[in-house]
């Protein structure tokens, strides 16, 4: 099992890929250039099977129509973000000035609780992490030792909390009670910017003092 990183968008919104020695693949977060992303699948000759969503601000979410529909695969998001991905206000598409209106078509299956997943040849881990957006969620692979965090972690930071259903003392509850809880050599997949690791969070992030 490997993963790749691929930033995508304007902001440069990480998007993962996990796959698996048959060639199958989850796709994470696919927030702008369908096309890129479907060319890159393909020279690799990967076979996607789901897409699953952190959460459905628009950087995260811009290409989900165009490779769902590619590949007639489903999506996967938190209830709590269910009308996020039909309406460009919860979005936030709306307010960012060089960003045009995303709307895409609702997920096809909603993520309720925290629960272990298994599809195909992968088996991952719910986790619920709130605060930078109501229905976010981290996804551990706890066998192949990498969370993807979504914007709720990031290298030296962490997620803005101003925007609509932010909350940072949930978000800071999340990141204490459900990220740093996990082994420290866990390799951070954030949403935007470089890798990291719980541990190297737990010591230097100073967003994080006093955790």
């Amino acid at each position: 099992m490997k993963w790749s990183q691929i930033p995508l968008g304007v902001l440069q919104t990480n998007c993962y890929i996990v796959e698996s020695p048959d060639k199958s693949c989850l796709i994470f977060d696919p927030g702008s250039e369908g096309k890129r992303l479907i060319k890159w699948l393909s020279k690799r000759e990967l076979k996607p099977i789901a897409i699953f969503l952190t959460h459905a601000h628009f950087d995260h979410i811009g290409a989900v129509d165009e490779v769902r529909d590619f590949y007639d695969i489903p999506v996967y998001i938190h209830e709590e973000e269910e009308d996020w991905l039909v309406n460009p206000a919860l979005n936030g598409s709306k307010f960012f000035k060089m960003q045009e209106l995303i709307q895409m078509k609702k997920a096809d299956y909603i993520l309720k609780k925290e629960e272990t997943i298994t599809i195909n040849n992968f088996m991952f881990s719910i986790l619920e992490t709130p605060g930078h957006s109501p229905g976010s969620v981290s996804y551990y692979f706890e066998s192949e030792g990498f969370v993807v965090s979504g914007d709720a972690l990031f290298k030296s930071s962490i997620g803005r909390t101003d925007l609509p259903g932010g909350n940072h003392k949930q978000l800071m509850k999340s990141i204490h009670d459900k990220l740093l809880f996990l082994p420290e050599e866990t390799v951070v997949l954030s949403g935007h910017g470089p890798i990291t690791t719980i541990g190297e969070e737990m010591d230097g992030n100073p967003f994080l003092n006093g955790f």
